[in-house]
């Protein structure tokens, strides 16, 4: 299984149950880890071929951009399904983070495993 990553994608988006969060936007930050084959790409040299990462971060700026949650539960399975069903990923690994979101606490997330199948 070949796996790119991206790390420490931070997005601003509104996101959060009390009235105060949800008219100030708040740091998200993202980390993934997307399973997809790379031979096609390594031996083309193209990126036609690849899983053209940038597009990917474009798109998850874009959705914490445009939507407001109120969980970081829907935000992460809605990145998780936009990735699965528009980009060339079996499976991917996310994690979401809200740094500072806990009085006394240097970071609140979750992690996610989701593939095609569970779709």
């Amino acid at each position: 299984m070949d796996k790119i990553f991206l790390k420490k994608l931070e997005v601003e988006t509104v996101i959060g149950i009390w009235e105060w969060e949800k008219r100030l936007p708040q740091k998200v930050v993202f980390d993934l880890e997307l399973s997809t084959d790379i031979r096609v790409a390594a031996a083309s040299d193209s990126i036609d071929d690849a899983l053209d990462y940038k597009a990917v971060t474009k798109r998850i700026k874009t959705m914490a951009a445009e939507n407001q949650f109120e969980l970081i539960e829907t935000l992460a399975e809605t990145i998780a399904q936009t990735i699965l069903n528009e980009f060339d990923v079996s499976w991917l690994k996310l994690k979401v983070s809200k740094p500072f979101a806990i009085r006394d606490s240097e970071n609140v997330g979750l992690i996610i495993e989701r593939t095609k199948e569970e779709e």
